[in-house]
């Protein structure tokens, strides 16, 4: 049977090496993007199938979980990947209101689109969500010195995805049924990072890969990078 797979925020980087990947895999794969021109232009040239979907908005949102039960029964593997980045303002001067679009991708975005493919992620025999996040949002990271010494505080990227791992490991805790686990790509040179990355995007896909093809006795509710688990 063959493995069904959707990836957020697709149509270049980090979800677009995924869904390339997967694809390779012989896999059946939907690569959303909110960008409709783009995203049907990066499927074409992936042979996938395209569905837009903007991840900071309810209507998309439910549409493409209908657009895609049209053509499936089921969903195996769920990859919210799309994500953004946030002004590196100083803490203390960066206001509640300049939060609200980072959170709205990073942490409302996969509590949609999630929630939105539940039933067609139930209705698969060995269903998997992979959450893609970042140690800058875990706490046990922030505090190292190769961190402190590199990365100025700021309180929207980080914040996002320290909310972001949380609601991975209540949504593991929630979902028995469901491998639910949270992944730091590294540092990798895409758009989000200005390319300034060491790695390439295929080495910051080994983490989304190795999760979305665990088996029915592999993890959930942990975080993991490529060489293995990380603290949260």
């Amino acid at each position: 049977m063959t493995t069904i797979a959707l990836v957020t925020g697709a149509n270049k980087g980090l979800g677009r090496e995924t869904v390339r990947r997967l694809a390779a895999l012989g896999w059946e794969v939907f690569l959303t993007a909110r960008d409709e021109a783009r995203g049907s232009a990066a499927a074409a040239e992936l042979s996938v199938r395209f569905v837009p979907l903007d991840v900071t908005s309810d209507e998309s949102v439910t549409a493409a979980a209908d657009t895609v039960r049209r053509q499936v029964d089921r969903l195996d593997v769920l990859v919210n990947n799309a994500g953004v980045g946030a002004p590196a303002t100083a803490v203390g001067e960066t206001p509640a209101a300049d939060l609200s679009d980072v959170f709205n991708v990073n942490v409302f975005g996969p509590v949609r689109v999630t929630n939105a493919f539940l039933p067609l992620l139930r209705a698969a025999e060995h269903p998997r969500i992979v959450m893609v996040s970042s140690t800058l949002g875990s706490i046990a990271f922030s505090g190292q010195p190769h961190v402190l010494d590199v990365v100025p505080p700021q309180l929207g990227y980080p914040g996002s995805k320290a909310a972001l791992n949380m609601i991975t490991n209540q949504y593991a805790r929630a979902l028995p049924g469901i491998k639910v686990n949270a992944v730091e790509p590294g540092y990798t040179a895409t758009d989000l990072t200005g390319h300034h990355g060491h790695q390439t995007v295929t080495e910051g896909t080994d983490a989304i890969v190795q999760l979305a093809c665990i088996g029915p006795n592999g993890p959930t509710g942990e975080f993991f990078d490529r060489e293995g688990v990380v603290p949260w």
